[in-house]
């Protein structure tokens, strides 16, 4: 039984989708944040490969075919936001102010924070691309010649954090504004962010949508300046 979970793609695309289907009703049942079908399902993926050994590359086998969609899924992002176009004309510049804003504190704390701990280069050129889509953000890694394993962790963990306090944090600064939230979410955690800016609305939605595409852009224009600093 074992050999065929090993080498089965039906096993990885069943674990990831029945993980996350019981993720989504725990958080129904709870109502509570931490309970996020995301983190939920990565949780019991862990854990259920962990207790039988079964190494990740085989749960990759059919993991892959559920990843092969995010591509397309993101593509989709443009319909909500061809759909708000009118807000988007009518906000421009505020909306690209606030993500040009958003790209350079994030470098900027990056930069920071590996001064003051005293990381090194390559570690910190690593940690650069962590709110961009893991497509650029690999890129940007290999070019800054980074250790990539510690790009997909950061990226990853970004995403998770954007997903579960979005909206706690929107509240806590008292942010209302619908733009304003999605782009703030988009901005500082890419698509798993995004994917919570559509649960808060349509209009967060789209604006975080627009977001991953500009961020990703600034990233790739501002990350080379700050590489060079340490």
């Amino acid at each position: 039984m074992k050999d065929l979970l090993m080498n089965s793609a039906l096993f990885g695309v069943t674990l990831t989708l029945s993980t996350f289907l019981l993720g989504r009703v725990i958080h129904r049942k709870t109502n509570i944040f931490l309970f996020s079908p995301l983190l939920v399902s990565v949780t019991l993926c862990i854990v259920t490969l962990i207790l039988i050994k079964i190494p990740y590359e085989n749960y990759l086998v059919g993991g892959n075919w559920v990843g092969f969609f995010l591509t397309p899924s993101t593509v989709c992002l443009a319909v909500p936001l061809y759909e708000q176009f009118e807000k988007l004309k009518k906000n421009w510049y505020a909306i690209l102010g606030g993500i040009t804003c958003g790209v350079l504190s994030n470098l900027a704390f990056i930069f920071g924070m590996c001064m003051i701990f005293k990381i090194g280069h390559v570690e910190y050129v690593s940690m650069l691309p962590k709110s961009i889509t893991t497509a650029i953000g690999l890129a940007l890694a290999d070019e800054f010649h980074g250790f990539v394993p510690i790009t997909i962790m950061m990226i990853v963990l970004t995403g998770n954090l954007g997903n579960l306090f979005a909206p706690q944090l929107c509240r806590i600064f008292h942010i209302t504004d619908p733009v304003a939230k999605g782009v703030a979410t988009g901005t500082s955690s890419h698509a798993l962010g995004t994917a919570k800016a559509i649960e808060m609305g349509d209009i967060e939605g789209a604006m975080s949508g627009l977001s991953i595409a500009v961020t990703g852009l600034l990233t790739v224009v501002f990350a080379p300046f700050f590489a060079n600093l340490i």
